[in-house]
């Protein structure tokens, strides 16, 4: 679909539109399609753009990795689907490798999402041979050489109950979510409320920066509480906000 840069919602049109050939390339699954909805409406509520405490997350995140023996991007369909080339640049400027972490799995998806991640240079783990004790469901199947080993992990577009088996096998969980109030936000150890879109590229840019002896200051002062309610204190204002020009139009 043709979409002018100058429509109001472009950048929404547009990333509807990539997750739609996801689906359409095998990497994303329709189920995929309403979880993004529920995260793009908390965006809309947020303002969409990068909010301080957003950044703030991301100079974390990007600390802990920095500093972690083990670090790990965790990928799945709509994270390949909207930023695959970003992922793997992060991964590259972090010495993070991606693993292939999908929760509606098939051997075909994993591959083709492998494959996509592989094309453009990114080191990938989908070996698919371990598993992380605690899960029912398919995101327990992991890579010996991945998630399974790592001590830090980079989870985008999380589900809650993965990250808390995660943080019981005693790894430090980074999340990309939206929804500062979900069940994933309060258990992660740094929670980024952003967008993945706006959240990737920035942390390209912050890992170019930051110095392992900055990234020990930096998580000294982190505090992942204070960041989501100041997330959630954003929502409230922006609604206010809104409903004043209500009010006033």
């Amino acid at each position: 679909m043709e979409i002018p840069k100058s429509h109001p919602r472009y950048h929404s049109l547009m990333t509807r539109e990539k997750l739609v050939e996801g689906v359409k390339e095998g990497l994303a699954v329709l189920e995929g399609l309403i979880a993004h909805g529920r995260g793009e409406a908390f965006d809309y509520i947020l303002g969409e753009k990068s909010h301080d405490f957003a950044l703030e997350a991301e100079r974390a995140a990007v600390a802990l990795m920095k500093l972690a023996k083990h670090p790990v991007i965790s990928v799945n369909g709509n994270a390949a689907s909207l930023v695959a080339k970003e992922l793997v640049e992060l991964s590259k400027a972090l010495n993070a490798p991606l693993e292939v972490n999908i929760f509606h799995y098939s051997k075909e998806r994993v591959e083709k999402i492998a494959k996509k991640l592989e094309e453009l240079g990114g080191t990938v783990y989908y070996r698919g041979d371990a598993v992380l004790e605690g899960i029912s469901h398919a995101r327990r199947i992991v890579d010996s050489r991945g998630i399974l080993k790592a001590d830090v992990v980079l989870v985008p577009l999380e589900d809650g109950d993965r990250c808390e088996i995660l943080k019981r096998h005693g790894k430090k969980v980074i999340a990309i979510d939206l929804n500062p109030l979900s069940r994933t936000a309060r258990m992660a150890d740094v929670t980024i409320v952003n967008n993945i879109t706006r959240a990737i590229p920035e942390m390209i840019e912050f890992a170019k920066e930051i110095t392992e002896e900055e990234a020990e200051e930096i998580l000294r002062k982190y505090d992942n509480k204070t960041v989501l309610k100041r997330a959630i204190e954003a929502i409230r204002d922006h609604l206010t906000k809104m409903a004043e020009d209500v009010m006033n139009a």
